[in-house]
């Protein structure tokens, strides 16, 4: 290590060099290797002895379980549509190539274009590498079907960068999450790529529509199906209803993730083994987390008492075992960047996100989603929450000084 930090520092490109422009590339690569030999004497807030760089790291090693069993699962589902699965671990070493397949080209792509995207904002700029990215670039993959083409990634992955974040003035700058940006992007420009039956399962759309009919295997996720087993208020025996949808998926099984979706999304305990190492090291606000929770069981309960439809009869612990709502309360409702920041406000902020991604969920059926929307709409509101919260806190000293 010691002669690889040597080497470093020699080709490091100085103020004369004709290389100094990319001088910024060069700290980007250095700082992830090492730890600065630079130290802040004024000018900063100094919290901890953990650095950004680190921070993210832990994050990308909190969603490793999330990507691992995404790649296993898109090879099960695909074995599935072809009617060769099997039990759920059966063939594992053909599922695991499979979903690696799959899925790696989709990591790749989404780091190689956001980051190139940094690149050539810092050398234009002059400024040092952001690490925001790091866990952009994960998160961007999981939160997307193991099916969507890669210029579409790509695609997504530049707008996101571009109008999310750097034209906001960089990392933590932005005002809604990048993530989520790039996936709004693909839902509302790309519909057809990110709804409907036939994109949640890799290759589904190769197989033969006579092997899908034997094997009643749609491609849908469960709120693709939540939406067919569910009809008009006057005729709730529609397809058997909310019971047989309850029926036909387990919450068993959607805590394990044995279910098609986007490709980390699937499995609750995946994504509480992350949800544990950022509580452990105090990245993720547990407020946020908790209320986030906390929030979506209060609607789903008040949904079961007043349903006018019959989404609203699904048990509100369904509600947080299926689609993406139990990612969204770890990894992305969570984001300190779009977050509020009172403490007050995070109790609020997470409370009202995990309450309108349900109310989202049971109102309007042509969605049956609500986590996406439901976060970047708060992601927009957390600053307006903070400011009342500290009005109240100013309102609050003012009168015990009357008093006193």
């Amino acid at each position: 290590m010691k002669s690889l930090e040597k080497f470093m520092r020699k080709i490091e490109p100085t103020h004369e060099s004709k290389w100094a422009k990319f001088h910024p590339v060069w700290d980007a690569l250095y700082t992830f290797a090492f730890t600065p030999g630079e130290t802040t004497k004024k000018g900063a807030h100094i919290r901890d002895g953990i650095d950004l760089k680190r921070t993210m790291f832990t994050v990308i090693v909190a969603l490793i379980p999330c990507l691992l069993f995404g790649i296993y699962n898109t090879g099960h589902w695909h074995f599935v549509a072809e009617g060769t699965a099997g039990e759920f671990m059966d063939n594992f070493g053909d599922k695991l190539v499979y979903g690696l397949i799959q899925v790696l080209p989709i990591v790749i792509v989404s780091y190689a274009v956001g980051l190139g995207v940094e690149f050539i904002f810092c050398i234009k700029n002059q400024h040092a590498i952001q690490e925001g990215f790091l866990v952009t670039g994960m998160l961007i993959p999981l939160i997307v079907p193991a099916d969507i083409p890669l210029w579409m990634v790509a695609v997504a992955t530049i707008f996101a960068v571009v109008l999310g974040k750097e034209v906001f003035g960089g990392t933590g700058m932005n005002i809604v999450n990048i993530a989520l940006t790039a996936r709004a992007f693909l839902f509302f420009g790309y519909p057809t790529k990110m709804s409907g039956d036939k994109v949640w399962m890799s290759g589904i759309s190769d197989v033969p529509k006579e092997t899908l009919d034997v094997n009643g295997v749609t491609g849908a996720t469960q709120l693709g199906e939540l939406a067919t087993f569910t009809g008009p208020q006057e005729d709730w025996t529609y397809q058997g209803g909310i019971k047989a949808f309850e029926s036909a998926w387990s919450i068993w099984d959607s805590f394990v993730g044995i279910i098609p979706g986007s490709i980390g999304e699937t499995s609750v305990i995946a994504i509480l083994i992350g949800a544990a190492l950022l509580l452990y090291t105090g990245i993720a606000s547990w407020k946020v987390m908790t209320s986030f929770v906390i929030g979506g069981l209060f609607v789903g309960f008040l949904a079961n008492a007043f349903a006018v439809n019959e989404y609203m009869m699904l048990q509100p612990l369904n509600h947080l075992v299926i689609g993406g709502f139990a990612f969204g309360a770890v990894f992305m409702i969570t984001d300190p960047v779009t977050a509020a920041q009172t403490s007050t406000g995070k109790f609020i902020y997470g409370f009202l996100g995990g309450a309108l991604s349900i109310v989202i969920r049971v109102f309007n059926g042509a969605y049956p989603e609500g986590v996406m929307m439901a976060i970047l709409f708060m992601n927009v509101m957390a600053p307006m929450i903070d400011h009342y919260v500290i009005q109240a806190n100013i309102k609050r000293r003012l009168k015990r000084l009357k008093t006193a």
